[in-house]
């Protein structure tokens, strides 16, 4: 039996020697960085499937006296408390409900300024700076939480990233208000004990502190030893959202274990899930998970040889940690880099550990997001066609395609999507469909006929002439229909009609239909407008509102099920877009969509201004079409100052005279308005439009054609409302129903947060 055990603890011995010599570049990389001095001491922890190495080298303190470095030596983690400590307690209290991610911090922090949510602080997108100031001098946890609210931010949520411990002072702060228990004794209940991290806590007690790391003295000359060296955390006491935490290599790898198993013990498979994906926008180039770092400036311990899609954290004392989940590996560093002297970096360190631990594994090649940043990208929302190709044009391989397209379908270099799908290898471009205003988009005319492409030399088939669908003879040689067209998000522009007819046709052909998704240019949030028509047409394709707040791809869903069309319906997602995003907010190149829609403001008041365009100049013929309207029998000065004195939200009247060359009053001097979007967010174009409408009926009975005005807004009631003197608040109230309903039906086809 005892050499039985000897031959055991030998094969052992073996087992954990082959493992360690499989991180043995890293080792090397620890060793000499120690035996340079900088640090003076580290633990380094490597953890894979069946691998495991565990480095200790140097001394643990050089002053009073050396001492040296062990395996079970505490550490003061710095902002690696942001990730172990806050970041869990936040999430279990979401798991609980009592927490929201898009919630205004204000909710559960009362005297917070409005408009930045729980997300923002967890991505550093909040716009708030970067810390407390040490001036003038203050102290205490109630002075240190109402200077990170007071401070005045350095901008706007959503618009930069800027990493800043107030963020994470502040989600410590809401642990303790909405839990009811300070942040250390939450994060010890909840995680800390579940997972046995016996040496991991705030404050520790005065026999843990001859295994603690001392870091550098403080502003008296006092070695700190157990002690926060976060100024900020000191001066609150210790118990901080961003710093304060005391760990060791081996707690924080009982840690990353239970993140590496879903969850087990301490969390929900989902919010492990949620909380690694990036969650910051598409237009801010750094990727933030929630806390957890995914791809930035600070993601060297990364190195040169993990994907992108792995995750982790450092802190300022000299500490890492980086998980892999492809591979499940994680790499823990503990130092304390300012000792003694405060001198210290290991900056460049953390890459050569990551590259190194890195060394001889095999990652698999990635085909979804988040796609590595090319050197001289500009991050932007993905459209449809951006993701397809990032994705190899994988979702079209082997097919035979017709394109329903136009000079809109571009991608975000503004490469022509006709182009790309030529270029497609294993995708047959065949033929390509046009929709109003022809392939190129600079046609205004009743009727288009079938052209070629110059460039490709394949046949453009008019969808808009004498037939408005594909016919069946057209798709037999195809094995799928592509619709690829930037829509501007209101009811009676033609494209979704298009889109509508183009997938009855694939369901009678039994044909696949495919929807390259597109951002929304005037936001998916807000909802206007009557949602039933009086009568189908190429204008009021489906019984939607004026303005819907959908996009293609929601909308070609609804129609799907809601008309029973049942058609092999595929939509390719765009990525990062958020409903409450317009088009100047996407980093997306502005493609004028039709050729008289040449600005975002003229899409965001075309639903409202476009219904006048029977009845009166709504620009068109003018440098800035639908912000202009009038007709040479408007008082100018009057009109303006009729409209002003209604105070419609967001926007403003300046008397105006112009001459139109095209369309309504062609050619003929107009007295009228010009609208100027002055708050973006209250403006309500519907409401605009049928102001402006009831205004011009009760200044001209007689010369103002009323009766046109319901070609878009196809509701006969509403203009006969409107001729009896209604007024507009009683027109728009008379909708409030339908539109409600309609917010009801369009909510299980919406696909983006």
């Amino acid at each position: 039996m005892k050499h039985l055990m000897t031959r055991l603890l030998s094969f052992l011995l073996l087992i954990s020697l082959a493992q360690a010599e499989d991180f043995e570049p890293a080792r090397e990389v620890v060793r000499k960085a120690v035996a340079k001095g900088n640090p003076e001491g580290a633990v380094l922890h490597i953890e894979s499937v069946e691998k495991k190495a565990v480095v200790v080298e140097g001394q643990r303190a050089l002053v009073p006296e050396k001492e040296a470095m062990t395996e079970d030596t505490i550490f003061d983690a710095a902002s690696l408390t942001k990730v172990v400590a806050t970041l869990p307690s936040v999430m279990l209290l979401l798991e609980q409900g009592k927490i929201e991610l898009e919630a205004e911090v204000r909710r559960y922090i009362a005297e917070m300024r409005p408009g930045i949510t729980v997300r923002h602080l967890l991505t550093h997108t909040s716009g708030l700076r970067p810390g407390i100031p040490k001036e003038p001098a203050w102290s205490g946890y109630d002075t240190g939480i109402r200077l990170a609210v007071e401070l005045e931010p350095e901008g706007p949520p959503d618009r930069f990233f800027r990493y800043s411990d107030i963020n994470f002072i502040l989600l410590g702060e809401i642990v303790r208000r909405v839990s009811g228990v300070k942040l250390d004794e939450f994060a010890a209940k909840h995680v800390f004990e579940p997972l046995k991290m016996d040496s991991t806590r705030f404050l520790p007690p005065d026999d843990w502190k001859p295994r603690i790391a001392p870091t550098e003295k403080d502003e008296k000359s006092v070695m700190l030893r157990g002690v926060v060296h976060d100024p900020t955390s000191r001066k609150m006491g210790g118990v901080t959202g961003h710093a304060g935490l005391f760990t060791t290599a081996g707690d924080l790898a009982k840690y990353a274990r239970m993140i590496l198993n879903h969850g087990a013990g301490v969390l929900k498979p989902d919010t492990v899930r949620l909380m690694t994906t990036p969650h910051t926008i598409a237009t801010v180039f750094e990727r933030r998970g929630l806390g957890w770092d995914v791809d930035s400036v600070f993601s060297r311990p990364r190195g040169k040889t993990f994907p992108i899609g792995s995750f982790g954290h450092t802190g300022f004392t000299g500490t890492s940690l980086w998980i892999e989940p492809q591979t499940r590996t994680f790499v823990i560093f503990m130092s304390s880099r300012l000792h003694p002297d405060g001198n210290g970096s290991v900056r460049d360190l953390y890459e050569e550990i990551g590259t190194a631990a890195g060394q001889g594994m095999t990652f698999e090649v990635q085909t979804g997001p988040p796609w590595p940043r090319g050197e001289k990208e500009v991050p932007t929302v993905l459209n449809g066609i951006d993701v397809l190709v990032r994705r190899k044009f994988a979702d079209l391989k082997g097919l035979r395609v017709g394109l329903i397209t136009n000079h809109t379908g571009i991608d975000a270099q503004r490469r022509s999507t006709i182009d790309l799908l030529a270029a497609a290898p294993g995708v047959k471009l065949k033929k390509l469909f046009s929709p109003e205003h022809g392939i190129r988009g600079m046609l205004d005319q009743e009727k288009i006929g079938d052209t070629r492409d110059k460039k490709t030399g394949l046949p453009v088939l008019s969808l808009y002439g004498e037939r408005r669908a594909p016919t069946l003879e057209q798709l037999a040689d195809i094995d799928a229909l592509v619709f690829d067209i930037q829509d501007i998000g209101c009811r009676f522009y033609t494209y979704i009609g298009t889109m509508r007819l183009c997938m009855e046709a694939a369901a009678k052909a039994k044909k696949a239909f495919y929807v390259l998704d597109r951002v929304n240019p005037i936001g998916g949030i807000a909802v206007e407008g009557p949602a039933v028509v009086d009568e189908e047409k190429p204008t009021a394709t489906h019984a939607i509102p004026l303005r819907h707040g959908m996009t293609a791809g929601e909308l070609a869903a609804m129609m799907n099920a809601e008309r029973a069309i049942n058609c092999d319906l595929k939509v390719i997602p765009m990525e990062g877009w958020r409903r409450g995003m317009l088009f100047d907010q996407t980093g997306l190149p502005w493609i004028n969509p039709s050729p008289n829609m040449r600005s975002l403001n003229a899409a965001q008041l075309y639903p409202g201004i476009g219904l006048l365009e029977f009845s009166i100049s709504v620009g068109r013929g003018t440098d800035s079409p639908f912000e202009v309207v009038g007709a040479p029998y408007v008082n100018d000065l009057l009109l303006a100052h009729e409209l002003n004195k209604i105070g419609l939200p967001g926007v403003r009247f300046t008397p105006v005279r112009f001459t139109p060359t095209a369309s309504v009053f062609k050619n003929e001097a107009c007295g009228g308005v010009r609208i100027a979007i002055t708050d973006r967010e209250a403006l309500k174009p519907v409401e605009t439009g049928v102001a402006i409408i009831t205004t011009l009926q009760r200044l001209h009975p007689k010369s103002f054609a009323l009766d046109k005005v319901n070609t878009l807004l196809n509701r006969a009631a509403s203009v006969k409302a409107i001729r009896a003197a209604e007024s507009w608040k009683r027109v728009v109230e008379g909708w409030k129903e339908e539109t409600a309903a309609f917010e009801a039906r369009r909510r299980a086809f919406l696909r983006y947060p």
